[in-house]
């Protein structure tokens, strides 16, 4: 062990270092959160550092090992060594990932941390900058997954397994439009894992759709089967596209040639699409229609569950439009019960009013509770006395949008955010809750409608201020619950009525919410982590009992 004198020296020598600034290990970092606009609609909160041990349950790495367990290839030079030994006398983090001086051998998937780091104190906005490093949707899936893996202790040869998806599919298909001219799409249908059933998620048409995010998306649809219990594994796919800007007959074009370029990529027993963002029951039949032209006569009326979410004509489920509406009102009742908390006369405000949106404001109204504030790409509005979901949700059909609606004001986007309310369904796309716009929610629980809408700097902050979190392949599975009554109805040539498809529904989340709710206590972790847990399980236990051929 080199002297402190030659530590010095060889610092000198060094010169200035481009790494992150060190600290000492009982320093309290106070770097401040991102300031709130409009302060006057909320009182602004003081940051809170948090105790770095109930924060770093967030990695669980594995520790360093000492030179002298070391072996195999890796050369470690003295200068190297010593100053990774400094840094842990310090109480520092030891990262290859990060360091790029550091010749330590890295371990199998994953970092080192050293134990006495855990003592340190750290705010959520230095959690943003050294923890979570989350660049896109699936750095937040793969971040969400790991956690959950770690503290589970799952198996590693199945962590491995789920950490790849099994099919990317990326087409790229002429389609003409109505002026003459011919234009090239790029559509996706990324497989993840099958382990429980067939592949099954939905469509979506976005002009943000990328690889990267259907694969997040794909991979979120696995946990949701499986906490839910039933037999479909997760996939999703979509087009990048702005659907506002083609015909209703070009749009019909771009789907069929979509379906006909995956080809048997997708099958009533294979993979399964649904819809999604942009996507309805018409997208859908049009799916329906194509597939079924491209299998042989006799084959075509058994085919007929290739597709969910279809018109009821077509072979579609009642309850199916409102299921994911549906869903995130059962998982709000449950935990109104866990919380004593009454429904009636409670506030809430949501963020996107499509299908899902709509459907969870119009069935929270029967409870009592007053819708105040809405938000979608339009814009957004508010009325302290009430917004009517009913009346909105037909003034969208008609306008696209609630800007404009007379019956509430405008604000803006921060005003939103930051409004007072109970309970805030985001119902929009991904990453909308982040560390810049979690310091301004002013409510009780945050149920997630939309998939990925809180990204893990934001979760943190969450459960810092003490908001209750819903998560999102909990909250929003009621969709994909419907779907699979949807398929087995088709299966089996039945027809359930509502109060069938409502029940079991209820009965399917129900049973979910509680599962998730017990792994909460047994591991003492949050409700997120708890619901992967709970998935991760099943997997696992599947996988155990299958084996791996060959």
């Amino acid at each position: 062990m080199a002297t402190e004198s030659e530590l010095r020296e060889a610092e000198k020598k060094r010169g200035p270092s481009i790494r992150r600034k060190e600290r000492s290990a009982d320093e309290v970092i106070t770097t401040p959160l991102p300031e709130k606009p409009h302060a006057e609609v909320r009182e602004k909160k003081e940051v809170k550092p948090i105790q770095k041990r109930n924060a770093w349950k967030l990695l669980y790495a594995p520790h360093p090992p000492r030179a002298d367990q070391m072996s195999g290839s890796a050369t470690v030079s003295s200068s190297a060594q010593v100053e990774a030994e400094e840094k842990i006398s310090r109480g520092l983090c030891v990262n290859c990932r990060k360091d790029e001086t550091c010749t330590l051998p890295k371990p199998e998937g994953g970092v080192w941390r050293c134990e006495e780091y855990e003592h340190k104190t750290i705010t959520a906005a230095e959690i943003d900058a050294e923890i979570c490093e989350s660049k896109s949707v699936y750095d937040n899936v793969v971040w969400q997954f790991n956690k959950a893996a770690e503290l589970m202790e799952l198996d590693p040869n199945i962590r491995r397994i789920l950490a790849t998806t099994t099919n990317e599919i990326v087409v790229h298909f002429p389609v003409k439009l109505d002026s003459g001219r011919i234009e090239m799409f790029t559509g996706y249908r990324v497989q993840h894992n099958n382990a429980l059933g067939p592949f099954k998620g939905g469509l979506r048409f976005h002009p943000s759709v990328n690889i990267d995010e259907v694969r997040a998306l794909a991979t979120w649809m696995t946990w949701k089967g499986a906490i839910t219990n039933i037999p479909f594994g997760g996939a999703k796919g979509g087009i990048q596209i702005d659907p506002s800007k083609y015909t209703t007959s070009e749009l019909e074009r771009i789907t069929r040639r979509f379906t006909f370029s995956l080809g048997n990529n997708i099958g009533p027993e294979y993979d399964i699409p649904a819809p999604d963002v942009n996507t309805n029951a018409q997208i859908m039949a049009w799916i329906l229609d194509t597939y079924l032209s491209t299998m042989p006569p006799l084959d075509r009326q058994r085919c007929g569950h290739v597709v969910t979410g279809k018109p009821i004509e077509s072979g579609g489920s009642l309850g199916r439009n409102k299921a994911t509406g549906q869903g995130v009102v059962y998982t709000i009742e449950e935990w109104a019960k866990d919380h004593d908390f009454p429904l009636k006369g409670a506030t809430y405000t949501v963020q996107g009013f499509g299908n899902v949106g709509s459907w969870a404001a119009r069935l929270l109204k029967p409870h009592g509770s007053r819708l105040i504030a809405v938000e979608d790409v339009t814009g957004a509005i508010f009325n302290v006395e009430g917004i009517d979901p009913d009346d909105l949700a037909d003034y969208v059909e008609l306008n696209k949008g609630v800007s404009g609606y007379l019956k509430a004001e405008s604000i803006d986007h921060e005003t939103f955010l930051s409004t007072k309310a109970d309970i805030f369904i985001p119902s929009a796309l991904e990453n909308q809750i982040t560390a810049e716009t979690a310091p301004m929610l002013n409510v009780k629980l945050v149920a997630e409608g939309a998939n990925g809408p809180t990204d893990p700097e934001g979760d943190i902050i969450l459960r810092r201020e003490g908001i209750g979190v819903l998560p999102d392949i909990l909250c929003n599975s009621g969709g994909v619950i419907v779907s699979y009554f949807e398929w087995l109805q088709n299966k089996r040539s039945e027809f359930w009525d509502l109060e069938e498809v409502d029940s079991k529904l209820h009965k399917k989340i129900v049973n979910a919410y509680k599962a998730v709710r017990s792994i909460v206590g047994e591991y003492d972790t949050d409700w997120r982590t708890a619901a992967y847990i709970v998935a991760l399980l099943r997997l696992e236990m599947c996988y155990k009992e299958r084996g791996i051929f060959p």
